[in-house]
């Protein structure tokens, strides 16, 4: 089968869906299940200083937003990446690599997953291709 990369805006477009769903789904427990004062004060006691949980937080709303709609999704990315960096090495220390044993499994797909979205792009269903037919479409008038 000839690959005339008419999928490959999807492929991105599942890419940047899934990845955002993701750091929406963190956001959400954190603030809407967990509490956030919880969170943070639970990370506190436990020694991290507020520079990495305020980081932590700014990766995951720029994941979930930016990411999501496709506008610097590259940025994004490589913004959350190192943050995920954290979490694979903290789970490689404690638990070893198996998902189900909370090992660094997860945390490492998804390192691989921001990557890769970082290599793609935003692609072509975003909100910045979006933004540029717009700007595009007011400049031929």
């Amino acid at each position: 089968m000839k690959d005339t990369g008419q999928t490959l805006p999807f492929g991105i477009l599942l890419l940047r869906l899934l990845v955002g769903g993701l750091f929406i789904a963190h956001l959400y427990r954190k603030f809407a299940i967990t509490g956030f004062e919880t969170w943070w004060d639970g990370l506190s006691q436990a020694g991290y200083p507020w520079w990495v949980l305020a980081y932590t937080v700014s990766g995951e709303i720029a994941g979930a937003v930016l990411i999501t709609i496709g506008i610097h999704a590259r940025l994004a990315s490589l913004y959350a990446a190192p943050l995920m960096v954290g979490a694979t090495v903290h789970w490689f220390n404690r638990k070893g690599f198996f998902f189900t044993d909370a090992g660094y499994e997860l945390p490492l797909v998804w390192t691989i997953l921001l990557l890769a979205q970082a290599l793609l792009g935003d692609g072509a269903c975003s909100g910045s291709s979006l933004i540029r037919r717009m700007q595009n479409a007011a400049a031929d008038r």
